[in-house]
């Protein structure tokens, strides 16, 4: 089986604040750079833009993380991400936790739903989002 590709990556410095009483960071922090690794794939593949223009952009249907190894301060991270399936009305992203030696510590899945803002509902994924995130992650859905 071949390892999965991850086109868009982030990267980002622990902070002092993100420890908890134990000395490694807190839990809740890894969903803080699930969000940010989110948002930095819909700027990528336009989303965020096209949402800015439409009011129909993304909501986190759900979002879930399985905890591999601890993180500490100080240090730097790098948080992976790749759709991992388009369906009508939403996509999936999962994203890899990757600590200063570039080991795995934390993977997450998101699910996403395109909603319209205007209308108060969801409505389908896009031709243009669809054809950009394909392009971007270099696979057919």
């Amino acid at each position: 089986m071949s390892e999965p590709r991850f086109p868009v990556s982030l990267s980002l410095r622990l902070d002092w604040s993100e420890m908890d009483m134990f000395g490694h960071i807190n839990n809740v922090s890894y969903f803080k750079y699930i969000q940010a690794s989110r948002v930095n794939y819909w700027e990528v593949c336009g989303f965020q833009k096209s949402f800015a223009a439409t009011n129909v952009g993304p909501m986190l249907l759900s979002t879930g993380c399985r905890f591999i190894q601890p993180l500490f301060y100080p240090g730097n991270i790098v948080v992976q991400a790749s759709v991992t399936f388009i369906k009508n009305t939403s996509f999936g992203i999962r994203h890899r936790v990757l600590n200063n030696k570039g080991e795995i510590c934390a993977e997450a899945e998101d699910v996403i739903v395109v909603f319209d803002f205007n209308n108060n509902t969801k409505v389908s994924v896009t031709d243009e989002l669809r054809n950009s995130i394909r392009q971007l992650e270099g696979t057919v859905f």
